[in-house]
C-alpha cells in the first residue's frame, strides 16, 4: 500500500494546527483622509481620532451596581429583569470577546466640526499613523 491509500483508510486528520498570532487582527488608518462632511456638505479633509471607551461604574461609588440593589432598586413584584436570578452560565464558563470595535471621530478641517464613525470593524489593536 502506498501512502495515499493509508491516509484514506486512516482518515482525515484530526489534530488542529496551531497559528500563534492568528487570532490579532491590527487595523492601520492614516492621520488624516478625505471623506464627506455633512456639516459642510462636500469632501473635505479630516484628522482621524480613536475615542476612549466610557468607564465602568465602579463598585465604591454613589452610582455602583451594588449600592442601587441595596436602594431598592427593582425590588417589588414581578419580574426582577437585571436585578433578578443569577445567568444560567456562571461568568468563568462563558467564552469573552479577544477584540473590540473601536470608536474613530473624524474632525473636518474646514468647519471644525467632528463626526464619530458609523460602523466600526472588529480589531485586536488599531494603529493611527
Amino acid at each position: 500500500m502506498d501512502e495515499a491509500q493509508v491516509q484514506f483508510l486512516a482518515g482525515p486528520s484530526t489534530h488542529k494546527v496551531f497559528k500563534p498570532f492568528s487570532h490579532l487582527i491590527i487595523m492601520k488608518l492614516p492621520k488624516k483622509t478625505k471623506r464627506f462632511c455633512p456639516y459642510c456638505k462636500k469632501r473635505t479633509e479630516q484628522k482621524v481620532k480613536q475615542v476612549s471607551s466610557g468607564n465602568k461604574r465602579g463598585t465604591l461609588k454613589r452610582g455602583g451596581i451594588e449600592r442601587a440593589k441595596l436602594r431598592g432598586k427593582g425590588r417589588g413584584i414581578g419580574n426582577k429583569g437585571k436585578w433578578g436570578s443569577k445567568p444560567a452560565v456562571t461568568k468563568f464558563k462563558r467564552k469573552t470577546k479577544t477584540t473590540k470595535k473601536p470608536q474613530l471621530l473624524y474632525t473636518c478641517s474646514v468647519c471644525g466640526k467632528s463626526k464619530n464613525q458609523k460602523k466600526g470593524k472588529r480589531t485586536s489593536k488599531l494603529v493611527i499613523e
